[in-house]
């Protein structure tokens, strides 16, 4: 949001009597002392930062993978070499096995499988794991393993030692690629050949920290928690279709024509949207022999996932990313055929290359070689360095969910944060740097952003998420994430904390103060695991503000916020002398607020009021100035704030 400029005068506040203004608020509970849900402690302090002793345990990754196009049949064997740096010895790994949520039988089904996103009755076997094994003195042996629903229990044969001891876990597997019903991860035909959006397609190590020690929550609706590492994997497929993956190719020798070659390194160095595969030789690719194959490879480094796409069908272009300190990216688009357009895919390019650039600027420096957005099957998805977007999306929608997508690369890739219990710590605060990248692309050309679409009626987002303060069955943002009805996912877990941060920004830091601290946090936390409570404590430490008041009553509890005028006097019965304005806070949620005074003359006065101004009282009385008759008193005139009663926000005296 645009911030007003601070020219009007501020006047003198004058407290009224605690007895003289009945309100339903009880400061005593709003300003209370709060205790965060979890303590700090040497491994988190008290500033909301990694404390010394924090540990964290790493995931490196290698993984070849064959995918079946006949039978959509992806088959893989995979070496995990873990690393425990925590202080305890561990006898058993937990594997995350997401594809076990398309099973007939999975919790999720049960839960309502949100978690499938299309629904339906379409299901597959899930993982069929083939083999498990573990090294032992530099030999591998068979692991017992327990299979439960999304987990998989493996029972070392000898045990890992704390303080960085290491074993190394092999894997066969297989499953079937979900169509349609899958949602985050499904395949689809095209006229061009099938689109394969191929994602949570590996075994995966559970988080162990030092919070809750194996963090095992079922893959019921909400996204991931995962440990970061070092990823190479090669992906086979039938030699006519193209991979686009995340991390670096590190074999396009092999499997790039030496035209593609030369336009790649073209676009490396290119702020125009370069095209690396035309749509002519889209439509002129024939169908490989059988049999006939390519394997293409990738790396990627201090990442915590990687997904890939392939199919013929797809027109491919770049363009370079210009980094912080004269570094480099690639910005890449996948797209059909008939996605081509100047209102459509030809642009995504162009689109990422922006938020990615204006991101790195504004936030942290985006730390991958590629960003990659795909239309595919998969749509609305992200992962790191590559996301899953629509065929059909055009114009405004494809710039704003290109945007959002790649802006998850911050929220929850580089800050690691856990998708599976606190969701609004990526979606919430993705949201919010997605406001200020629509206002500025092409002068703001698709913006103003402002998610509310939940309660289209309201014109600001202020009254937007009134609507929804106002509601007693919404839930706090700190709930967890799986407990959070559908009709509220997005208007709680997107736009509440995407608006909360906004007002902490805009109405209660101010950008001074916001931007570096929640720059400190991104760096802080880069690649680690924040809860919270770290977050709350970091943006008061650095943002040099006790915000418990906020904390308490905007992201721990839904209170409304309803502040009101309640009378106009004048001073002596005379406007010449000066005016005595009333204003009653009604609501428990208290925020910094304006008042404005708009006389007969035309002049306006205003009086900013602190949130200390409701630390005893209910109502206050404010002084103004006697330039005449007054004809309006409004509390916050324009509509920042979310405020569940506008009719008591102005008072015209008579």
């Amino acid at each position: 949001m645009a911030l007003r400029p601070l020219m009007f005068l501020a006047m003198v506040a004058v407290a009224a009597p605690a007895a003289a203004q009945p309100s339903p608020y009880d400061p005593l509970k709003t300003f209370a002392p709060l205790t965060l849900p979890a303590p700090a402690t040497t491994l988190r302090t008290g500033a909301g930062t990694p404390g010394p002793a924090l540990w964290q345990n790493r995931a490196d990754y290698s993984i070849d993978a064959r995918i079946d196009i006949a039978t959509q049949r992806l088959s893989a064997e995979e070496t995990i070499s873990y690393t425990n740096n925590s202080p305890d010895t561990l006898d058993s790994l937990w594997i995350q096995l997401d594809q076990n949520i398309y099973r007939q039988d999975s919790r999720a089904g049960a839960f309502g499988g949100a978690g499938r996103r299309r629904g339906g009755n379409a299901f597959t076997e899930g993982y069929v794991i083939e083999a498990v094994q573990a090294e032992r003195g530099g030999r591998a042996v068979t692991a017992t393993y327990f299979i439960s629903d999304t987990r998989m229990r493996v029972d070392l044969p000898a045990a890992v030692k704390a303080g960085g001891g290491q074993v190394k876990l092999h894997i066969r597997y297989h499953y079937t690629v979900p169509g349609l019903f899958g949602g985050r991860t499904a395949w689809n035909t095209n006229p061009n050949g099938a689109i394969f959006d191929v994602a949570q397609w590996y075994p995966r190590l559970a988080v162990y920290d030092d919070v809750r020690g194996w963090d095992t929550l079922p893959y019921l609706a909400n996204e991931f928690y995962l440990e970061y590492g070092s990823f190479d994997y090669a992906v086979t497929v039938p030699a006519d279709m193209l991979v686009a993956g995340s991390g670096a190719l590190t074999n396009p020798k092999d499997v790039l024509t030496p035209d593609q070659q030369a336009r790649l390194e073209k676009a490396r160095a290119s702020d125009k949207t370069v095209v690396i595969r035309t749509p002519d030789e889209v439509l002129a690719t024939k169908p490989a022999a059988a049999g006939v194959t390519k394997t293409w490879r990738f790396h990627m480094d201090n990442t915590r996932d990687v997904a890939f796409t392939a199919s013929r069908a797809f027109v491919w272009d770049a363009a370079r990313i210009n980094l912080p300190d004269g570094k480099t990216a690639l910005a890449q688009s996948v797209y059909p055929p008939e996605s081509v357009g100047p209102e459509g895919w030809s642009r995504s390019t162009e689109y990422m290359k922006d938020a990615v650039e204006r991101f790195s600027r504004r936030w942290y420096p985006y730390p991958w070689p590629n960003a990659i957005n795909v239309a595919g099957p998969a749509t609305g998805m992200e992962y790191p360095g590559i996301v899953f977007d629509g065929i059909t999306d055009r114009a405004k929608t494809l710039f704003f969910i290109s945007a959002h997508e790649i802006g998850h690369s911050w929220f929850p890739m580089i800050v690691g944060s856990d998708e599976r219990r606190d969701a609004w710590m990526d979606e919430g605060f993705n949201t919010f740097i997605d406001v200020y990248e629509s206002d500025d692309f092409a002068n703001g050309l698709y913006g103003p952003k402002r998610d509310g679409e939940y309660a289209p009626g309201p014109e600001t987002p202020g009254e937007q998420i009134a609507v929804l303060l106002k509601d007693p069955e919404a839930p706090p943002i700190v709930s967890r994430a799986d407990t959070v009805k559908e009709k509220y996912r997005h208007s709680v877990s997107y736009f509440k904390t995407a608006f909360g941060l906004t007002l902490l920004r805009e109405d209660i830091l101010g950008p001074e103060r916001f931007d570096p601290a929640f720059r400190k946090f991104i760096a802080d936390w880069a690649y680690k695991h924040p809860k919270p409570s770290d977050f709350f404590r970091a943006m008061e430490s650095a943002g040099g503000e006790d915000l418990s008041w906020f904390w308490r009553g905007y992201f721990l509890n839904n209170w409304t916020h309803d502040m009101a005028v309640t009378d106009v006097s004048y001073d002596g019965g005379d406007p010449a002398k000066g005016a005595s304005v009333k204003v009653a806070n009604l609501g428990q949620l208290v925020l910094p607020a304006t008042l404005r005074v708009t006389y007969r003359s035309g002049e306006t006065r205003e009086v900013k009021i602190p949130v200390e101004a409701w630390m005893q009282v209910g109502s206050h009385t404010y002084a103004f100035e006697g330039f005449g008759p007054i004809v309006d008193a409004t509390i916050d005139p324009d509509r920042r704030l979310p405020d569940v009663d506008r009719t008591n926000n102005s008072f015209k005296p008579k």
